[in-house]
């Protein structure tokens, strides 16, 4: 397996999210067959995996915990925090932090959480005050690493000064490239962190595989509520997909093996997270490592995709409230 470095953290180049299996994309997967494909991608050389409080909540980290205590000590655990899950909103104060994170400890059987990530950023409490209370964690060895999600460039920078960031994690793929022109990407570069890519494959829509037949089901997808995934919008954003399929075919790949190699093709410290709970597209996924993309290729990949716009955005209107 080859490794990237995210900050001074190394880490496989392919990491694993592990949200879907427990929630919000479909129902729960059985809970044997979750720990089967997060053990199978250890096994295949996987050795960063991502969950989060949130995720269920609280089962996926039960999950992950479970999975990965017999080789705790040879991959890296991410984890988030930030939400008030009881009472709603976000929370992001230090003494919340300090008591949630003694929770996900238990629920992920540990006693470190590799690379802590606020979920999303907190309007209530200063950037400066979370960058410390994670400082002070790290202090104790309860935290090793400092990450941020859907951060922007000006908060990175300031949570930077307090306590070094890791890594930042953001929507990003062929199909949602925000990163790039809201000046993420290029903060990440000048200081030195990592950058995960979540939704590397579009939540689903890069495989090829969704059509606007396709149903999602309201009471436990949440794609059934963001715009991108309208039977019209995905009827209109089908030339996305007919550019990978084209290009995959030239390279004896799929569509999301292409979406993957094109991410990791585009910076040295990115690591995106793809999720799965299925054998083969967890095979799938991880032979996109093996896939070269040239700069004659990126290069005709980036003028097609410079000329096909894309409909609907990439959450729905409550969740981008809360997106700095």
């Amino acid at each position: 397996m080859k490794t990237r470095n995210l900050g001074n953290l190394k880490v496989s180049a392919l990491g694993a999210g592990c949200m879907s299996i427990s929630a919000n994309y479909g129902p729960s997967a059985n809970k044997k067959e979750g720990i089967r494909v997060i053990r199978e991608s250890y096994e295949k050389g996987v050795s960063f995996f991502d969950t989060a409080e949130v995720y269920g909540p609280y089962i996926n980290e039960e999950l992950v915990g479970e999975a990965l205590a017999p080789f705790r000590n040879e991959i890296s655990i991410a984890s988030k925090f930030g939400f008030n899950i009881e009472a709603g909103g976000s929370n992001s104060r230090p003494e919340h932090i300090k008591k949630v994170v003694e929770e996900s400890l238990k629920r992920l059987k540990t006693d470190r959480i590799d690379l802590y990530y606020q979920h999303r950023v907190d309007p209530n409490v200063p950037i400066e005050d979370v960058a410390g209370a994670i400082k002070d964690l790290i202090n104790e060895g309860k935290v090793l690493h400092f990450g941020l999600s859907e951060a922007s460039a000006k908060t990175i920078q300031r949570a930077h000064l307090i306590q070094p960031v890791t890594a930042v994690q953001s929507e990003y793929s062929v199909m949602e490239r925000s990163p790039e022109r809201n000046g993420v990407l290029a903060t990440c570069e000048e200081l030195g962190i990592g950058f995960v890519p979540w939704g590397p494959v579009g939540m689903g829509y890069l495989t090829g595989k969704i059509n606007s037949n396709t149903k999602f089901d309201p009471k436990n997808d949440l794609r059934s509520g963001f715009d991108r995934f309208s039977a019209e919008n995905i009827k209109a954003n089908m030339p996305v997909i007919d550019l990978l399929k084209k290009v995959a075919k030239e390279k004896n790949a799929t569509p999301a093996q292409i979406s993957l190699a094109w991410l990791l093709a585009q910076k040295t410290f990115i690591v995106p997270i793809p999720g799965t709970r299925n054998m083969d597209h967890l095979n799938e996924n991880l032979a996109s490592l093996n896939i070269e993309l040239t700069v004659s290729d990126l290069s005709r990949i980036n003028t097609a995709l410079s000329k096909i716009e894309i409909y609907g955005g990439r959450m729905n209107e409550m969740q981008m409230k809360i997106v700095e």
